[in-house]
Protein backbone atom coordinates (compact mmCIF):
# COMPACT_ATOMS: atom_id res chain seq x y z
CA UNK A 1 0.00 0.00 0.00
CA UNK A 2 1.34 3.74 -0.96
CA UNK A 3 2.42 6.12 2.45
CA UNK A 4 -0.79 7.39 3.47
CA UNK A 5 -1.10 11.44 2.37
CA UNK A 6 -2.63 14.10 4.07
CA UNK A 7 -3.63 17.55 2.58
CA UNK A 8 -4.47 20.50 5.40
CA UNK A 9 -6.94 23.68 3.96
CA UNK A 10 -9.02 21.21 1.72
CA UNK A 11 -11.50 23.21 1.47
CA UNK A 12 -9.75 25.94 0.21
CA UNK A 13 -9.09 26.27 -3.55
CA UNK A 14 -5.71 24.97 -3.51
CA UNK A 15 -6.00 22.49 -0.88
CA UNK A 16 -9.12 21.25 -3.39
CA UNK A 17 -7.09 20.95 -6.21
CA UNK A 18 -4.50 19.06 -5.07
CA UNK A 19 -6.86 16.18 -3.69
CA UNK A 20 -8.64 16.13 -7.02
CA UNK A 21 -5.21 15.80 -8.63
CA UNK A 22 -4.24 13.18 -6.44
CA UNK A 23 -7.24 11.24 -6.59
CA UNK A 24 -7.14 11.41 -10.28
CA UNK A 25 -3.23 9.91 -9.61
CA UNK A 26 -4.45 7.15 -7.78
CA UNK A 27 -2.14 8.69 -4.58
CA UNK A 28 -3.21 7.86 -1.33
CA UNK A 29 -4.75 6.68 0.97
CA UNK A 30 -5.71 10.42 1.57
CA UNK A 31 -6.57 12.33 4.72
CA UNK A 32 -7.88 15.85 4.58
CA UNK A 33 -8.32 18.47 6.94
CA UNK A 34 -10.75 21.56 7.12
CA UNK A 35 -12.79 23.78 9.81
CA UNK A 36 -16.22 22.64 7.93
CA UNK A 37 -15.59 18.53 7.44
CA UNK A 38 -19.29 18.79 6.57
CA UNK A 39 -18.89 20.85 3.56
CA UNK A 40 -16.39 17.82 2.24
CA UNK A 41 -18.92 15.21 2.07
CA UNK A 42 -18.07 14.67 -1.72
CA UNK A 43 -14.73 13.13 -0.58
CA UNK A 44 -15.67 11.38 2.01
CA UNK A 45 -18.07 9.61 -0.65
CA UNK A 46 -15.08 9.10 -2.97
CA UNK A 47 -12.94 7.16 -0.36
CA UNK A 48 -11.15 9.96 1.20
CA UNK A 49 -10.77 10.48 5.38
CA UNK A 50 -11.87 14.07 6.25
CA UNK A 51 -10.87 15.26 9.80
CA UNK A 52 -12.17 18.25 11.52
CA UNK A 53 -9.01 20.33 12.36
CA UNK A 54 -8.62 23.70 14.39
CA UNK A 55 -5.00 24.88 13.90
CA UNK A 56 -5.67 27.77 17.02
CA UNK A 57 -5.97 24.10 19.21
CA UNK A 58 -2.65 22.71 19.13
CA UNK A 59 -3.74 20.10 21.43
CA UNK A 60 -6.02 17.61 18.79
CA UNK A 61 -3.32 18.56 15.79
CA UNK A 62 -1.16 15.56 16.62
CA UNK A 63 -4.87 13.18 16.68
CA UNK A 64 -5.99 14.63 13.56
CA UNK A 65 -2.50 14.19 11.84
CA UNK A 66 -2.16 10.36 12.91
CA UNK A 67 -1.48 7.79 10.78
CA UNK A 68 -0.32 10.12 7.55
CA UNK A 69 3.89 9.77 6.24
CA UNK A 70 3.48 13.08 4.37
CA UNK A 71 1.43 16.23 5.05
CA UNK A 72 0.69 19.19 2.59
CA UNK A 73 0.78 22.01 5.09
CA UNK A 74 -1.23 25.13 3.27
CA UNK A 75 -0.49 27.80 4.35
CA UNK A 76 -3.15 29.12 6.61
CA UNK A 77 -5.96 32.63 6.12
CA UNK A 78 -5.50 33.70 9.83
CA UNK A 79 -4.52 37.37 8.70
CA UNK A 80 -6.08 39.10 11.57
CA UNK A 81 -3.59 39.72 13.97
CA UNK A 82 -0.37 39.63 13.79
CA UNK A 83 1.54 36.27 15.00
CA UNK A 84 -1.68 33.95 14.71
CA UNK A 85 -0.54 32.26 11.50
CA UNK A 86 2.95 31.86 12.18
CA UNK A 87 1.92 30.41 15.73
CA UNK A 88 -0.86 27.98 13.56
CA UNK A 89 2.01 26.55 11.73
CA UNK A 90 4.59 25.95 14.55
CA UNK A 91 1.89 24.24 15.91
CA UNK A 92 1.03 21.68 13.32
CA UNK A 93 4.83 21.25 13.06
CA UNK A 94 5.04 20.13 16.61
CA UNK A 95 2.04 18.16 15.94
CA UNK A 96 3.30 16.46 12.74
CA UNK A 97 6.61 15.08 14.98
CA UNK A 98 4.49 13.83 17.80
CA UNK A 99 2.10 12.07 15.11
CA UNK A 100 5.16 10.30 13.30
CA UNK A 101 4.96 12.17 10.02
CA UNK A 102 7.65 11.96 8.26
CA UNK A 103 7.84 14.75 5.04
CA UNK A 104 6.44 17.69 5.46
CA UNK A 105 5.84 19.96 2.22
CA UNK A 106 4.57 23.37 3.08
CA UNK A 107 3.31 26.34 0.71
CA UNK A 108 5.88 29.22 1.11
CA UNK A 109 6.55 32.58 -0.29
CA UNK A 110 8.91 34.10 -2.77
CA UNK A 111 12.10 35.40 -1.00
CA UNK A 112 10.80 35.34 2.50
CA UNK A 113 13.56 36.23 4.47
CA UNK A 114 14.45 39.58 6.48
CA UNK A 115 14.68 41.98 3.45
CA UNK A 116 11.62 41.25 1.78
CA UNK A 117 8.82 44.29 2.32
CA UNK A 118 5.99 41.71 1.88
CA UNK A 119 3.92 42.03 5.09
CA UNK A 120 3.15 38.43 5.57
CA UNK A 121 7.05 37.17 4.79
CA UNK A 122 8.07 36.82 8.31
CA UNK A 123 5.08 34.13 8.92
CA UNK A 124 6.35 32.12 5.73
CA UNK A 125 10.33 32.68 6.88
CA UNK A 126 9.32 31.63 10.44
CA UNK A 127 7.68 28.59 9.31
CA UNK A 128 10.57 27.39 7.01
CA UNK A 129 12.73 27.86 9.89
CA UNK A 130 10.54 26.09 12.15
CA UNK A 131 10.80 23.09 9.69
CA UNK A 132 14.18 23.21 9.01
CA UNK A 133 14.58 22.64 12.88
CA UNK A 134 11.89 20.22 13.46
CA UNK A 135 13.93 16.84 12.15
CA UNK A 136 11.26 16.43 9.47
CA UNK A 137 11.86 15.89 5.50
CA UNK A 138 10.49 19.07 4.20
CA UNK A 139 9.88 20.04 0.99
CA UNK A 140 8.93 24.15 0.98
CA UNK A 141 7.51 25.38 -2.27
CA UNK A 142 7.75 29.29 -2.45
CA UNK A 143 4.91 30.14 -4.45
CA UNK A 144 5.02 33.31 -6.32
CA UNK A 145 2.34 35.58 -7.05
CA UNK A 146 -1.15 33.69 -8.59
CA UNK A 147 -1.63 34.56 -12.14
CA UNK A 148 -4.97 34.11 -11.63
CA UNK A 149 -5.37 37.24 -9.49
CA UNK A 150 -4.44 39.26 -12.51
CA UNK A 151 -8.12 38.87 -14.00
CA UNK A 152 -9.20 41.43 -11.22
CA UNK A 153 -7.11 44.37 -11.88
CA UNK A 154 -7.39 43.67 -15.58
CA UNK A 155 -11.25 43.93 -15.31
CA UNK A 156 -10.60 47.36 -14.14
CA UNK A 157 -7.91 48.57 -16.30
CA UNK A 158 -9.56 47.64 -19.26
CA UNK A 159 -13.20 49.77 -18.08
CA UNK A 160 -10.01 52.59 -17.42
CA UNK A 161 -7.58 51.95 -19.52
CA UNK A 162 -5.65 52.10 -17.42
CA UNK A 163 -3.22 49.16 -15.03
CA UNK A 164 -2.44 51.46 -11.88
CA UNK A 165 -0.16 49.66 -9.28
CA UNK A 166 3.11 50.84 -7.18
CA UNK A 167 5.35 48.03 -8.83
CA UNK A 168 7.71 50.02 -10.77
CA UNK A 169 9.52 48.59 -13.34
CA UNK A 170 9.55 45.53 -10.65
CA UNK A 171 8.90 41.89 -12.49
CA UNK A 172 6.93 39.06 -11.38
CA UNK A 173 7.45 35.30 -11.52
CA UNK A 174 3.47 34.66 -11.67
CA UNK A 175 1.91 31.30 -11.66
CA UNK A 176 -0.79 30.09 -11.57
CA UNK A 177 -3.32 28.54 -8.93
CA UNK A 178 -2.98 25.16 -10.72
CA UNK A 179 0.41 24.91 -11.55
CA UNK A 180 0.95 25.44 -8.04
CA UNK A 181 -1.59 22.75 -7.22
CA UNK A 182 -0.01 20.59 -9.83
CA UNK A 183 4.01 21.22 -7.97
CA UNK A 184 1.90 20.34 -4.59
CA UNK A 185 0.67 17.25 -5.66
CA UNK A 186 3.69 16.16 -7.36
CA UNK A 187 5.62 16.73 -4.13
CA UNK A 188 3.37 15.05 -1.67
CA UNK A 189 3.44 12.23 -3.37
CA UNK A 190 7.03 12.01 -4.41
CA UNK A 191 9.56 9.89 -2.81
CA UNK A 192 11.90 12.63 -1.44
CA UNK A 193 12.47 12.50 1.69
CA UNK A 194 15.35 15.02 2.51
CA UNK A 195 14.94 18.76 2.76
CA UNK A 196 14.88 20.59 0.06
CA UNK A 197 13.45 24.01 -0.91
CA UNK A 198 11.78 24.52 -4.60
CA UNK A 199 10.74 28.45 -5.88
CA UNK A 200 7.04 27.69 -7.46
CA UNK A 201 6.70 29.96 -10.55
CA UNK A 202 5.88 30.78 -14.27
CA UNK A 203 8.59 29.84 -16.85
CA UNK A 204 9.41 34.23 -17.27
CA UNK A 205 9.26 37.27 -15.14
CA UNK A 206 7.12 39.72 -16.47
CA UNK A 207 6.73 43.55 -15.35
CA UNK A 208 3.18 45.54 -15.07
CA UNK A 209 3.78 47.32 -18.56
CA UNK A 210 4.50 43.76 -19.91
CA UNK A 211 0.74 42.67 -18.74
CA UNK A 212 -0.68 45.77 -20.06
CA UNK A 213 0.62 45.44 -23.01
CA UNK A 214 -0.42 41.56 -23.33
CA UNK A 215 -4.14 42.45 -21.97
CA UNK A 216 -4.09 45.35 -24.62
CA UNK A 217 -3.12 42.88 -27.17
CA UNK A 218 -5.56 40.00 -26.19
CA UNK A 219 -8.99 42.45 -26.10
CA UNK A 220 -7.81 45.10 -28.88
CA UNK A 221 -8.61 47.63 -26.26
CA UNK A 222 -5.91 50.12 -25.33
CA UNK A 223 -4.32 49.86 -21.95
CA UNK A 224 -1.60 52.29 -20.47
CA UNK A 225 0.82 51.08 -17.58
CA UNK A 226 0.30 53.72 -14.88
CA UNK A 227 2.91 53.07 -11.85
CA UNK A 228 2.24 55.50 -8.57
CA UNK A 229 3.88 55.77 -5.13
CA UNK A 230 3.25 53.18 -2.76
CA UNK A 231 1.25 55.37 -0.54
CA UNK A 232 -1.02 56.70 -3.49
CA UNK A 233 -1.66 53.06 -3.19
CA UNK A 234 -2.63 52.21 -0.21
CA UNK A 235 -5.01 55.34 0.04
CA UNK A 236 -6.90 54.88 -2.55
CA UNK A 237 -7.61 51.14 -1.68
CA UNK A 238 -8.71 52.63 1.63
CA UNK A 239 -10.50 55.12 0.28
CA UNK A 240 -12.50 52.56 -1.92
CA UNK A 241 -13.18 50.74 0.95
CA UNK A 242 -11.16 48.12 1.74
CA UNK A 243 -9.33 47.67 5.44
CA UNK A 244 -6.56 49.38 6.16
CA UNK A 245 -4.48 46.64 7.12
CA UNK A 246 -5.61 45.15 3.89
CA UNK A 247 -4.44 47.78 2.33
CA UNK A 248 -1.33 47.65 3.84
CA UNK A 249 -0.98 44.14 2.67
CA UNK A 250 -1.63 44.20 -0.93
CA UNK A 251 0.34 47.30 -1.33
CA UNK A 252 3.39 45.16 0.30
CA UNK A 253 3.20 42.68 -2.81
CA UNK A 254 3.70 45.90 -4.90
CA UNK A 255 6.61 47.16 -2.85
CA UNK A 256 8.30 43.53 -3.07
CA UNK A 257 7.91 44.02 -6.88
CA UNK A 258 9.20 46.86 -7.64
CA UNK A 259 11.97 45.87 -5.22
CA UNK A 260 12.61 42.94 -7.66
CA UNK A 261 11.45 40.67 -4.25
CA UNK A 262 9.15 38.68 -6.70
CA UNK A 263 11.48 38.22 -9.86
CA UNK A 264 12.28 35.00 -10.23
CA UNK A 265 11.08 32.66 -12.81
CA UNK A 266 12.34 28.46 -12.66
CA UNK A 267 11.55 25.27 -13.94
CA UNK A 268 10.56 23.52 -10.78
CA UNK A 269 6.81 23.13 -12.17
CA UNK A 270 8.41 21.22 -15.10
CA UNK A 271 10.81 19.48 -13.07
CA UNK A 272 8.11 18.59 -10.35
CA UNK A 273 5.21 17.08 -13.18
CA UNK A 274 6.58 16.27 -15.81
CA UNK A 275 5.12 19.28 -17.63
CA UNK A 276 6.02 22.90 -17.96
CA UNK A 277 4.55 25.83 -16.22
CA UNK A 278 2.28 28.20 -17.93
CA UNK A 279 2.87 31.61 -19.13
CA UNK A 280 0.79 34.73 -18.49
CA UNK A 281 0.32 35.39 -21.63
CA UNK A 282 -1.65 31.52 -22.49
CA UNK A 283 -3.72 31.87 -19.25
CA UNK A 284 -4.77 35.44 -19.87
CA UNK A 285 -5.41 34.21 -23.60
CA UNK A 286 -7.45 31.06 -22.34
CA UNK A 287 -9.49 33.67 -19.88
CA UNK A 288 -10.16 36.59 -22.04
CA UNK A 289 -14.16 36.46 -21.81
CA UNK A 290 -13.46 36.84 -18.08
CA UNK A 291 -11.20 39.60 -18.54
CA UNK A 292 -14.03 41.30 -20.51
CA UNK A 293 -16.57 40.91 -17.82
CA UNK A 294 -18.36 43.92 -16.38
CA UNK A 295 -16.65 45.12 -13.39
CA UNK A 296 -19.16 45.04 -10.53
CA UNK A 297 -19.89 48.75 -9.01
Amino acid sequence: MSQPLLVTGAGGQLGRRVVDLLLAQGAGPLIVTTRHPEKLGELRDRGVEVRRVDFDAPAALAEAFAGAARLLLISTDALDRPGRRLAQHRSAIEAAVKAGVEHVVYTSLTNPGPGSPIAIASDHQGTEDALAESGLGATVLRNNLYTDLLLGSLQRALATGQLVAAAGDGKTGYVTREDCARAAAAALAADFNGKRVLDITGPATVSQGDIARIASELTGKPIVYVPIPREALEQGMRQAGLPAAMATLFASFDEGIARGTLDVATSAVEELTGEPAEDVQRFLARHVAALRAPVAA
